[in-house]
């Protein structure tokens, strides 16, 4: 591997570790009733809001229209991710210590491959929040369905639904995308090592 691939590789498992700082996703409930806003995090291993009661006003409002509760401990994808990200950035520390540009194209398709199935992992979550419904809800309205946006706003009833990448996903996406340059990067130094010159 060049040096400046080996420093993407590096840099790459360090950003890494921001997810386990800050949050990284962003939703929020914007309406009339709530001029500030109601807004939840989504962390590597948690789900918290910006104040301490905001999962329990978000509960309270889900209940009325039939959503199920959101339960931190009872989603298990908040106990295993923690565990993804760890592996991940041991082997990008692993692939810049061995210096090897097959394994740098292992680590670059793992990161990539398994946040994708994590960004796909949480639409279906949102999915399953937003159509699986209580027919029994007190609040009922033929053919609603209540599926956050994965990014964007959306309007549901009265509720503006807004949804972003928070600085850990941030992190994560700017590791994605720096093992994405050094595999550009390391493919053009070895095609352009191989151009014969006019010496030859």
């Amino acid at each position: 591997m060049k040096p400046l691939t080996r420093a993407y590789t590096l840099i790459a498992a360090v950003v890494l570790a921001g997810i386990y700082f800050q949050p990284l996703w962003y939703i929020a409930l914007e309406a009339p009733q709530y001029p500030e806003g109601i807004e939840m995090y989504i962390w590597v291993n948690k789900i918290t809001g910006h104040e301490e009661n905001t999962l329990q006003n978000i509960n309270i409002l889900n209940h009325y229209i039939g959503m199920q509760m959101i339960e931190p401990d009872s989603i298990p994808e908040l106990k295993i991710f923690p565990y993804i990200g760890g592996l991940l950035i041991l082997l990008g520390l692993l692939v810049w210590w061995k210096n090897e540009p097959k394994w740098m194209y292992v680590y670059a398709s793992s990161l990539l491959v398994l946040s994708l199935l994590g960004i796909f992992d949480f639409w279906l979550w949102e999915y399953d929040y937003g159509h699986n419904l209580d027919p029994h809800a007190a609040i009922q309205i033929e053919g609603m369905v209540y599926q956050p946006p994965l990014l964007g706003s959306k309007w549901l009833l009265n509720f503006k639904a807004v949804s972003y990448p928070h600085i850990g996903g941030i992190c994560l996406a700017l590791s994605c995308f720096l093992m994405f340059w050094a595999m550009i990067h390391e493919k053009w130094y070895v095609r352009s090592s191989r151009i014969p010159t006019s010496n030859d």
